[in-house]
């Protein structure tokens, strides 16, 4: 078996609203149009992905929150009716997706090496959370390849941002190793907002974009600050600046996804492309690309941070 390797990484942010907008058949409720910025990121980062050879998408996502360890999706398929709590006015959504097992178990394997406490999700009726789904559909509408989603530990909030950054990066690397020693070509997607302030009431029409801005300047100038960062392959500076954008920005970074994907990638000091940046009810979402061969790297090289 030929050693595998993470092919493209991605920031992949999972507003119901974008799925809304596009009108999937997966999805009962309707929309005219909206968040199109954000939409067209997303639809740049699809054409990099059909140019990118991949066996696998491997998703971190806020939304599955485990209390002791992580888990990892570990049953060959999953099926139902995903409904977002805070709307269910803009997503209902009938998912069907396929896992690969085998990965799954081979970082769940890395991560407990890491020291880790890793669990395989073995529950065939267990429901499948919105921000795996929204990433897993707006990068790939057809779901054209399996998938391996990883839950989004509470170390942060139950501990500090400190042993939170040290749980994901143990974590990436754990991805990492399984990815290389499966064989696989994986591309990896973090769920995450950037800023993350949102406002409390949408207008009539959730799709009336004349109520759609930043919802705080100094959170826009966070965000820039984040992907300036990416934009100059800094991302050990980006991973120092993390406690301070979680607290001031509220940043959705919190969950550990964006950590995690850095630290998958070996922390790249290549340029990110970043396809869009947009509001959505207030928070800053950017759609950043870091793909290896692109910039001339080496994909995802295997020697530890």
């Amino acid at each position: 078996m030929s050693k595998g390797q993470i092919v493209l990484g991605a920031l992949a942010p999972h507003p119901p609203h974008l799925v809304y907008a596009e009108n999937p058949p997966q999805n009962e409720p309707r929309a005219e149009c909206g968040w199109e910025e954000l939409r067209w990121g997303y639809e740049r980062l699809r054409r990099s992905l059909a140019a990118v050879e991949h066996d696998v998408v491997i998703v971190h996502s806020p939304h599955w929150r485990t209390h002791v360890g992580h888990h990892a999706l570990a049953c060959p398929r999953f099926e139902g009716l995903s409904v977002d709590p805070v709307f269910p006015n803009l997503f209902r959504y009938r998912y069907a997706l396929d896992v690969d097992v085998e990965l799954a178990r081979a970082i769940v394997d890395e991560g407990r090496a890491e020291g880790l406490e890793m669990r395989p999700m073995e529950n065939p009726r267990f429901r499948v959370d919105y921000g795996t789904i929204i990433s897993c559909h707006m990068t790939d509408p057809t779901w054209s390849r399996p998938i391996v989603a990883l839950s989004s530990n509470g170390a942060f909030f139950y501990y500090s941002d400190d042993v939170g950054q040290a749980e994901m990066i143990a974590l990436g690397r754990a991805t990492r190793r399984a990815v290389e020693a499966t064989g696989r070509r994986a591309v990896l997607l973090a769920s995450n907002s950037l800023s993350h302030r949102h406002f409390t009431e949408e207008p009539q029409l959730p799709e009336d974009m004349t109520h759609e801005h930043i919802y705080h300047h100094g959170q826009y100038l966070w965000d820039m600050h984040v992907l300036r960062l990416m934009r100059e392959g800094r991302s050990r500076e980006l991973i120092d600046a993390m406690p301070d954008f979680i607290e001031q920005a509220v940043s959705e970074c919190k969950a550990g996804c964006l950590t995690w994907l850095l630290a998958a990638l070996d922390f790249p000091e290549y340029p990110a492309e970043v396809h869009a940046y947009g509001s959505v009810i207030g928070t800053g979402n950017a759609v950043v690309e870091w793909n290896p061969a692109r910039a001339g790297q080496p994909a995802a090289p295997g020697s530890a941070p």
